[in-house]
């Protein structure tokens, strides 16, 4: 059987494991391409003459351009294989990145964020399939089990970086870093990487969307998605509203943003290592008891907001939050990953993108209704997107019971 990959660079057996640790290293990508400019969102609105809605919209263009991208790109990689498609996505990231730091006009930022959106669903989502294709068994769902932890690294550290360099070189210099950082990365991918699909899948329109059409048809596959939409939600709301809150509400520097962000980040890395640690515990009990501290911690943010308005109420209430979605994605994210492994490509582009679109939907509308301008707005999000999540895990439940099984594992 001719493969369309014949011609194409494989990886070698002596490179897997360098591979292996690049591809971890591109999963944090997407939290750094949202995440490092976080605390340069209000100095972005006085730089360009923009509002607080127009700066907040460069990250929902981002976030619904990775989503929609990832719906298609998965077919495309697994009938044109991974690696050359990853590396030239790398070099038009690169492009675009130092485009935007050099340029005034808002809606040039807009369109390089949304190719954004397109070459990262590209890099990210090959990625996935990586460790599909290499490992599998036990090995591969350890890996795939801690992807939201070393994805959660780019949250922790890019706002930490993305607050300095605002500080010191304004805020164009988070977008040379990323351009640095996906040049290192193409460099080291040529060098050692490859091609790791085996065998390929014809590009039948028909047949693909079929293959799409079944996996929606799958419930527990798309309450997985919703769940992890839901849950990055919680996250997003707070990266569009704190720098705001922190920096206009407080009076605080942007590297305060980045410490506060640094924080919060931490949590979600938290709740994936206690996702990780309870992957094996029963699912109802789990996810009712995370959903319950949620609701609780958001109902006490509102309240000790309202009564102090100090920072710390912020902080320390939505730590908590935030510790509930990570955890609340760990568990979800491994089960869809490994629904369908012999579409790894179309389903892991259809759980990120699905995941994803939810996410900015989500986030800017709940922006839009509820403007980022104290911590009682914030906490209103929190319970919106909470009480969600407890109607969709009572579905989960229900059809737990119809099914006669559990719906994760």
């Amino acid at each position: 059987m001719t493969s369309s990959t014949d011609n194409i660079k494989r990886i070698k057996d002596g490179n897997i494991r360098i591979a292996t640790l690049l591809a971890f290293a591109m999963i944090p990508i997407s939290g750094f391409a949202t995440d490092i400019y976080i605390p340069s969102l209000p100095g972005m609105t006085n730089a360009l003459g923009i509002t607080n809605s127009q700066a907040q919209l460069t990250l929902s263009l981002f976030l619904i351009s990775y989503g929609l991208s990832q719906l298609f790109v998965g077919s495309l990689l697994d009938s044109y294989g991974r690696y050359k498609i990853a590396l030239v996505s790398m070099l038009i990231f690169c492009g675009s990145c130092v485009t935007i730091a050099n340029t005034h006009s808002i809606y040039l930022i807009y369109a390089m964020r949304v190719l954004h959106g397109i070459t990262i669903a590209a890099m990210v989502v090959s990625k996935r399939a990586f460790f599909v294709d290499v490992y599998s068994g036990e090995k591969l769902k350890h890996y795939l089990s801690i992807f939201t932890i070393i994805w959660s690294t780019g949250p922790i550290v890019a706002p930490f970086i993305g607050g300095y360099l605002e500080v010191n070189f304004g805020w164009s210099s988070n977008f040379y870093f990323l351009a640095a950082f996906g040049a290192v990365l193409f460099l080291l991918e040529f060098i050692f990487s490859g091609e790791t699909i085996k065998h390929t899948t014809p590009f039948h329109p028909e047949k693909i969307l079929s293959i799409y059409v079944g996996m929606l048809r799958t419930s527990s596959f798309t309450l997985g998605i919703t769940m992890l939409g839901l849950g990055y939600s919680m996250v997003m709301v707070y990266n569009m509203s704190g720098p705001f809150i922190i920096e206009h509400f407080f009076n605080l520097s942007p590297v305060v943003t980045g410490y506060c962000s640094l924080l919060l980040g931490f949590a979600w890395m938290v709740g994936g290592f206690l996702g990780k640690g309870m992957i094996n515990k029963p699912f109802p009990v789990k996810m009712s008891v995370n959903v319950t501290l949620q609701l609780l911690a958001a109902l006490a943010l509102l309240l000790t907001f309202s009564l102090f308005r100090e920072m710390w109420t912020i902080l320390v209430f939505a730590f908590l939050v935030h510790v509930g979605a990570g955890f609340t994605y760990n568990n979800y994210f491994t089960f869809c990953l490994q629904k369908f492994p012999k579409n790894a490509g179309i389903a892991g582009g259809l759980t990120g993108g699905l995941s994803y679109v939810i996410v900015s939907i989500l986030s800017y509308g709940l922006l839009y209704c509820l403007p980022a301008s104290d911590g009682r707005h914030l906490s209103f999000s929190y319970i919106f997107l909470i009480l969600i999540s407890g109607v969709v895990m009572f579905r989960v439940f229900m059809l737990s019971r119809k099914e006669g099984a559990e719906v994760v594992q």
